[in-house]
């Protein structure tokens, strides 16, 4: 697993819990769903590090046969 960098955020309580709950109905943590929106952000915007594209991506669940 890559490194990872931490830090603290402070967020505005109504916006934490709207992450939260998105977080929870996506089935990603709090820190996943926040690392997922920034990366999203980043590749929409042209500025996401060459090759880091395919990270971030929505997990698709696999049925069971």
């Amino acid at each position: 697993m890559a490194d990872r960098k931490a830090f603290p955020l402070r967020l505005d309580p109504a916006l934490y819990d709207a992450l939260q709950r998105w977080a929870g109905a996506d089935l990603r943590s709090l820190n996943a769903q926040i690392e997922f929106l920034l990366r999203r952000a980043l590749r929409e915007a042209g500025r996401l590090p060459a090759g880091d594209e395919g990270r971030g991506e929505p997990r698709v669940r696999k049925e069971r046969s």
